[in-house]
């Protein structure tokens, strides 16, 4: 092999997935609206391409750009995991945006960019390139959100989402560069071994933790940060909230893990008091609030803070055990986050919207199928088992107790009594109301093939969850 081409060899996905952006970008310029399908053909191409090259690569390891990029069983796990999921969205997305003039090459175009944004962080090996992949991602989301251009709410959940994000990215900058004035390198492995050798509660250290920990916090969307998340969700149009409420997560979960593990990890007593506080105030207000909402995409949106406040827990727990937890906790919220917005857009149709939890009434009477698949969706959000969201939970609240957290097992525990009554009211009106609706569902085969595959998967991959776990713990080794 050539000897330059071996030395990309880690980033190869990346360079092929925004190559191809660019390559849809132009050939959209010369397609017929009847010819649009040609553009999102080409993204899910890309996207089978980008994981086909991840594949061949796997666990290969190898640092390249001067130490600013790394090729490790995490992040290309994360990769395959956000491949796997955008092409999941790309599919549920596409009756949607032909029904409401919206299936354009710009959309797919700016998907493929948020990936490349992603997959960067995942590799992150320096505190530029974790920035530089943290912009891409949030650039390409404000203009996703903003997407549908007469609609004043995607509007104003745009400007709400920008400034907040803007500010949040400030807050990170400012907080990385207070830790490069302490230790004096940019890359996180050396500021990791800067740390070490000096005193943990260094006043600077501490000022850069503050701020880098605000900054992840917004972009997990979790309390006292998570302002943005339920006007963002509920105004952006379905199929850009389906794909905001899931892969971006697992880049937020790589991005927490090169930052707080890969280089703060010795300062893990200070962060680890911060994620507790954030954790308790997730889990209250996204339970608490859900439960006054109307709206199903409000409900879910605060239904992710509760979510995210428990995926901090495994994140407290500050080992191995906790870490592999809250990654398989990550991954399983992002399944179940996917197919319960993709039973909004299946529900939706041109002209209406099914964001309402009255649009779900009576839905076993006009298809008990899918009614089924939303009863698993919402019996694993709660965490009912033999569902998968059971054991997600049950692994992230026994790390916290082999951590020496009871009380704050205690307290999940106890939220998550209070979740259920939002989740299981979705399921009361679904089989005891009578319908509202009884318009036939406008939905492709493939996307009510594969809203299926995704809702099943909660209860069919059970006897995997060893597995999962394994996968999940190997991928943090790597971290090292």
């Amino acid at each position: 092999m050539n000897p330059m081409l071996n030395s990309l060899m880690p980033a190869l996905p990346e360079i092929f997935v925004f190559s191809m952006a660019c390559v849809i970008l132009l050939a959209d310029a010369f397609l017929s609206e009847q010819r649009r399908f040609i553009s999102c053909g080409l993204a899910l191409v890309t996207l089978v391409g980008a994981a086909l090259l991840t594949i061949k690569g796997f666990g290969a390891g190898g640092v390249v750009f001067n130490g600013m990029f790394v090729g490790d069983a995490l992040a290309d796990t994360l990769k395959l995991a956000i491949y796997l999921v955008v092409f999941f969205v790309l599919i549920y997305s596409r009756d949607y945006l032909h029904g409401r003039g919206m299936y354009k090459g710009e959309y797919f175009v700016l998907a493929l960019f948020a990936v490349t944004g992603m997959m960067v962080m995942a590799s992150a090996a320096h505190f530029l390139t974790l920035y530089l992949g943290l912009e891409l991602l949030s650039l390409s989301l404000y203009a996703m959100v903003a997407f549908q251009r007469d609609s004043a709410p995607a509007t104003e959940a745009a400007m709400k989402y920008f400034v907040l994000g803007a500010l949040a990215s400030g807050m990170l900058l400012y907080g990385m560069s207070m830790l490069y004035g302490a230790t004096g390198s940019l890359e996180i492995s050396m500021v990791r071994h800067a740390i070490g050798s000096m005193a943990p509660d260094n006043m600077i250290l501490i000022f850069g933790l503050v701020f880098v920990v605000v900054g992840l916090a917004f972009k997990l969307g979790v309390a006292p940060f998570h302002m943005w998340a339920p006007d963002v969700y509920h105004g952006a149009p379905t199929a850009v909230t389906v794909f905001l409420g899931s892969a971006p997560k697992l880049a937020a979960f790589a991005m927490l893990m090169r930052l707080l593990v890969g280089g703060l990890e010795g300062l893990a007593p200070h962060w680890q008091q911060m994620l507790v506080i954030m954790a308790i105030l997730s889990l209250a207000t996204g339970n608490i609030i859900a439960i006054a909402q109307t709206n199903i995409k409000r409900m879910l949106a605060y239904s992710t803070i509760a979510h995210m406040g428990f995926f901090l827990l495994g994140m407290l727990a500050a080992g191995p055990n906790g870490y592999a937890s809250a990654m398989f906790y990550m991954l399983i919220y992002v399944v179940m986050s996917l197919g319960a917005f993709g039973m909004v857009i299946l529900l939706s149709r041109q002209g209406f919207e099914a964001d309402s939890l009255d649009d779900f009434r009576g839905l076993n009477q006009r298809s008990p199928w899918f009614a089924f698949l939303m009863l698993l969706l919402m019996f694993s959000m709660a965490g009912v088992p033999p569902t998968v969201g059971f054991y997600a939970k049950l692994l992230v609240i026994q790390a916290v107790i082999d951590a020496g957290f009871l009380w704050l097992a205690a307290v999940a525990v106890l939220f998550s009594v209070i979740g259920a009554f939002y989740y299981l009211r979705v399921v009361k009106l679904m089989y005891f109301d009578k319908p509202a609706d009884s318009a036939p569902f406008q939905a492709g085969a493939d996307m009510r093939v594969l809203l299926s595959v995704n809702a099943l998967a909660l209860l069919l991959i059970t006897p995997w969850i060893g597995t999962l776990m394994d996968l999940c713990a190997r991928a943090i080794h790597a971290l090292g």
